[in-house]
């Protein structure tokens, strides 16, 4: 049993803590001791990184030296092909204020209202980065390719979950599903934030053994 602390997401998002725990669950990782940011007092960064990569790396290396424990940090977005990859690092604020997933979602549509749908593609992407006191870095990336709706569609997930159609459909499904209409499983066994932490679980699991 953990006495405590192990392994610290850098995140204050309820939803990613949950998401990335049954992750690494998932990847055979006892994710006991692995806790949010929040739950150890650690304010989030500036992210000024221009990429994914070195958000998730600015927010990872803070979270490190402000614990002393090893941390890991995703930063992760939508890229639409149309958009020219936006909003990208911006896809948490695209409205103007962090974290309205609603007015981010609204904004989109409008933006995308005179878009058929043979030009809805976009993606989502993560950047998941592992960084130890000991100065030890790592970073893996995932990509969930699909098509964006016109309307949101189901109650599950968060941020865009709800408008992307995702190329890989559940075997169960009798129509196109969007993220937000997928089982947590389902989600997670396809997801850029699943691929991009499945592909740091061996390093995680070697520090928390």
């Amino acid at each position: 049993m953990s006495a405590g602390p192990r392994l610290v997401l850098a995140t204050h998002n309820a939803h990613k803590v949950g998401e990335l725990r049954a992750i690494l669950t998932a990847a055979g990782i006892d994710a006991e001791g692995v806790v949010g940011a929040a739950d150890v007092g650690a304010e989030p960064p500036v992210e000024d990184g221009v990429t994914f990569a070195e958000n998730a790396l600015l927010k990872a290396r803070a979270l490190a030296a402000h614990t002393g424990l090893p941390a890991v940090a995703d930063d992760s977005g939508l890229a639409v092909d149309v958009l020219g990859g936006a909003p990208g690092i911006f896809s948490a604020r695209w409205a103007g204020r962090h974290g309205d997933d609603a007015a981010n979602l609204a904004l989109l549509l409008d933006q995308l209202a005179d878009v058929p749908a043979a030009h809805r593609g976009a993606q989502f992407v993560c950047a998941a980065a592992l960084v130890t006191p000991d100065g030890r870095e790592q970073v893996e990336t995932g990509v969930l390719r699909g098509r964006l709706t016109t309307a949101p569609r189901g109650s599950g997930g968060f941020g865009y979950d709800p408008v992307l159609e995702p190329d890989r459909q559940p075997a169960r499904a009798d129509r196109v599903l969007t993220c937000a209409e997928l089982t947590p499983e389902e989600k997670n066994a396809i997801s850029h934030r699943g691929q991009a932490f499945r592909a740091l679980a061996p390093a995680i699991a070697d520090l928390l053994g």
